[in-house]
């Protein structure tokens, strides 16, 4: 049959007409879509049959069967039935060819568009799948409420020593709560440039205060706080979540914790397997039985068992305490970085799909950032860093005087407190070398000039304060200190600001620039903070101190030193480091 003319039914395209017949299961030419069934769909005998004049074709969409083609039937006589052309007409000229060429667009955008879909079912998937794997703690307000993509972020990561998942259980103390058995404090600066990783030493003693935490029932229980305990009772002990840890560090530092991660054994073990293993030196062989740890000097790769193994020695390195265990953890952990930061890693779906799912099941987190979303604007924050512009450190101790038989430390505050000023201000503890930071560094240097000049007596200090901050009683706090511990006796409780304030600023007019200065000096005030003003008459007027979100507490300076106090242990993420 000529399709081209006499299988033609007014402007239908003849590639239309086949239509599959559900009760032969075979594709049939309908030449007049108004028509019932064609004759092959009638029982043999009652008209034309599938055999003879027809052939057998391979039709897409028929499933690998063969549809049977009815023969060619004759041209009707004219002006009967519509199988031919009209009378006089002759042959139907062929279509034009963009019929097939409009033809072939939608097929191709079909296709194009059922990719997308299923593309973005794929991915659909993929997020339900990360999704479902966290697990998330409501921590009871112990947070910030979220981090902000123009603010510095403060995230809590908390090891747990608690012996959940497979092959824990052998490690021993089975069924403990757990405790904060390794914990760091990563603040990551305002401009992503660079981040401090400060660790918490377990056997600090410390004061915990009280924790509201969530129940079960959703019902909100206070554990009470306690003095003089250690730090990694903060954890586990008593129902404390690690809400109670967060808040903890607050009233160690002064920083305000936005999130928190929490880690276990697994975490280790599956972490580094995802990343195919993460690089470590030693400076001499290990075959630690207690850990059942054994390596040689030099570099080796670990993972699983073996990379838990390795953080969690003691006996191995340094004078075998867990001050050297932290310098252990912290030379690994920086290693972990490079290694999820590297090429290798970054460019392969395998090991990033594999990274992903392991670190989704391995960590839980608060409920702030519980979804993957929100892990995912975190993970894009955070890996704004350089990490050579990320410092280890640990918060400094010395031994504790009330022992004999030294097992605690205590905090060394001499240089404890620099080091927590430092981070509060957003100081970083590397170089970081950007224009961006050139240039603030320069203005920095500009308003650094105010404090240059001669300072007022504090019996001359003359100022009102007021509070923008959000600590209730903050302006008469620090009115009691000035007057009180600072002889400051002509200063003013203004009482609470028009609205809340960011940062404390101290305007002055000229001609109070000694005063402002003396005043910067007892409250650690940065020169960002003076606002100089217009003359006033004669300065018999006060200064105005607006004390913001940044205050810490009367007497607490607002920022701290350049560079970190000498002696505070530090190590660069971007170096490797030999264990010793």
């Amino acid at each position: 049959m000529d399709a081209h003319s006499r299988g033609r039914a007014e402007e239908i395209d003849p590639a239309d007409q086949w239509v599959l017949n559900p009760q032969t299961g075979s594709y049939e030419l309908r030449l007049d879509h108004s028509a019932g069934q064609s004759p092959a769909s009638r029982p043999r005998g009652a008209g034309a049959t599938a055999s003879g004049r027809g052939r057998t074709s391979d039709v897409p969409g028929s499933r690998g069967r063969s549809a049977e083609v009815p023969g060619q039937r004759r041209r009707r006589p004219s002006g009967g039935g519509s199988d031919g052309p009209p009378p006089g007409s002759g042959r139907r000229k062929r279509k034009p060819q963009k019929s097939r060429k409009k033809k072939v667009l939608l097929w191709t955008g079909g296709v194009t568009a059922f990719a997308v879909v299923a593309g973005a079912i794929g991915v659909y998937a993929l997020y339900e799948h990360f999704d479902g794997n966290i697990q998330t703690v409501d921590i009871a307000g112990a947070g910030s409420g979220g981090f902000k993509k123009d603010q510095p972020v403060n995230i809590l990561v908390i090891g747990t020593d608690k012996r959940t998942g497979d092959g824990n259980g052998g490690y021993g103390d089975k069924n403990s709560p757990g405790h904060a058995d390794t914990t760091i404090l990563f603040h990551v600066s305002k401009d992503r440039t660079n981040a401090t990783a400060l660790s918490i030493p377990r056997d600090m003693i410390t004061d915990i205060p009280d924790c509201p935490t969530k129940q079960p029932d959703g019902s909100t229980k206070t554990i009470p706080g306690q003095r003089g305990q250690r730090f990694n009772v903060s954890l586990g002990q008593s129902g404390r979540d690690p809400g109670c840890t967060m808040r903890t560090v607050k009233e160690l530092t002064g920083l305000q914790v936005d999130h928190f991660m929490m880690a276990d054994f697994n975490a280790v073990k599956e972490l580094t397997t995802a990343v195919g293993g993460v690089k470590v030196c030693l400076a001499k062989p290990v075959d630690d039985e207690k850990s059942h740890l054994k390596l040689p000097a030099g570099e080796s790769i670990i993972q699983g068992e073996q990379a838990l193994a390795f953080v969690r020695t003691r006996s191995s390195f340094g004078n075998k305490s867990d001050l050297d265990r932290i310098k252990i953890q912290q030379q690994f952990l920086s290693s972990m970085i490079r290694q999820m930061k590297s090429s290798e890693t970054l460019t392969s779906p395998a090991k990033m799909y594999g990274l992903a799912d392991a670190a989704t099941k391995a960590l839980t987190v608060d409920s702030g950032i519980g979804s993957i979303k929100m892990l995912t604007s975190l993970a894009q924050e955070l890996g704004k860093i350089d990490p050579k512009n990320i410092t280890f450190a640990t918060v400094p101790v010395v031994d504790n005087p009330a022992e004999k038989v030294k097992a605690t430390v205590v905090l060394d505050e001499s240089k404890s407190e620099p080091l927590f000023a430092m981070m509060r201000s957003d100081t970083s503890l590397t170089e970081v070398k950007k224009k961006e930071q050139d240039a603030k560094n320069a203005q920095a240097s500009a308003q650094a000039a105010l404090l240059a000049g001669p300072r007022s007596t504090a019996s001359a200090v003359r100022v009102d304060v007021y509070n923008g901050s959000d600590t209730r009683g903050a302006a008469q706090s620090t009115i009691n200190w000035l007057q009180n511990d600072m002889g400051v006796s002509r200063s003013t409780n203004k009482s609470n600001a028009p609205a809340k304030v960011a940062k404390t600023t101290l305007e002055y007019a000229p001609n109070q620039a000694d005063q402002a200065r003396k005043l910067a000096d007892m409250m650690g005030l940065p020169a960002t903070a003076l606002k100089p003003g217009k003359v006033n008459a004669e300065g018999l007027q006060a200064m105005t101190l607006t004390l913001g979100a940044d205050f810490k507490g009367a007497g607490v300076p607002l920022t701290g030193p350049a560079k970190a106090p000498e002696g505070v242990q530090k190590v660069e993420a971007d170096k490797q480091v030999c264990a010793k």
